[in-house]
């Protein structure tokens, strides 16, 4: 992968993490349109340090959030920053699962399959629409709806399902107010790309591919530096009920590329 390829795949990692298009699925997409011909496990591994970038720039972000929640948490009392802390936790649990007993799976995924990105765009834009119409209200994340978030979010490992998408409207779709939504959504899926990382760190899988860590570099910058504005202005949509606009874009694509997989 040369690095005009890891700057583009680098810039649709930074902007689709955090808006409502399904960022892996667009990578897949990419890698077609590109003509990626990288082995699986390499393809594998520049996706999962792009969602590095974006988790990082995600820790920037909710920067001062972040600060509150570890003082709250330090001072080992049971306070709301505790409680959103072990609401966090119950939302891994359901993608950690997955990712734990499915790992080979999940990878077969990630080899140019345009027909189910394609599909599961469609299926991310029904999704927006409908809770681009539910009523906001002031209503917290509980406890169990943490746990339906993270199945939310375990589904959305499948390219095409847009992470934050799922996340963000299930949370909605239950009455959870909507900037209270977003913050959860990021958040939540920062530990688990930390835990992502660190696992295959301990894999043998990189030591093979060492002699793209140029590329890997390039397209980490550019997620990261594309990931602090969409992440801001994700926000800042969701806040003003625009994600409607997300939902035709995601069946359009998704309409194209299911075409393009039909006809190829």
């Amino acid at each position: 992968m040369d690095w005009l390829n890891a700057v583009i795949l680098g810039i649709i990692q930074g902007l689709t993490e955090f808006l409502p298009v399904s960022s892996s699925g667009h990578l897949e997409l990419a890698k077609v349109i590109l003509g990626d011909k990288t082995v699986a496990e390499e393809s594998m591994l520049m996706t999962v340090v792009l969602h590095f970038a974006t988790a990082l720039s995600t820790v920037v972000v909710f920067r001062k959030d972040i600060a509150e929640i570890l003082k709250g948490v330090l001072s080992f009392k049971w306070n709301e920053e505790t409680k959103f802390v072990l609401k966090i936790i119950i939302s891994m649990v359901p993608a950690a699962v997955v990712g734990v007993l499915f790992d080979d799976v999940i990878e077969s995924f990630f080899s140019g399959k345009v027909l189910l990105v394609g599909t599961m765009l469609i299926l991310t834009g029904g999704l927006l629409f409908l809770a681009d119409k539910a009523k906001s209200t002031s209503k917290d994340v509980s406890f169990l709806g943490a746990l339906i978030i993270g199945v939310s979010q375990a589904i959305a490992i499948l390219p095409g399902i847009s992470r934050s998408g799922a996340t963000i409207s299930t949370s909605v779709l239950m009455g959870v107010d909507r900037e209270k939504a977003a913050r959860f959504s990021f958040l939540m899926v920062v530990p688990l790309i930390f835990g992502k990382i660190a696992k295959d760190l301990l894999s043998d899988d990189f030591t093979l591919l060492g002699m793209n860590t140029a590329s890997l570099g390039i397209g980490f910058v550019a997620a990261f530096v594309t990931g602090l504005f969409a992440c801001t202005w994700m926000i800042s949509l969701v806040k003003r009920s625009k994600l409607t606009y997300f939902a035709v874009y995601c069946i359009v694509v998704g309409v194209f590329a299911s075409v393009w997989a039909l006809v190829h």
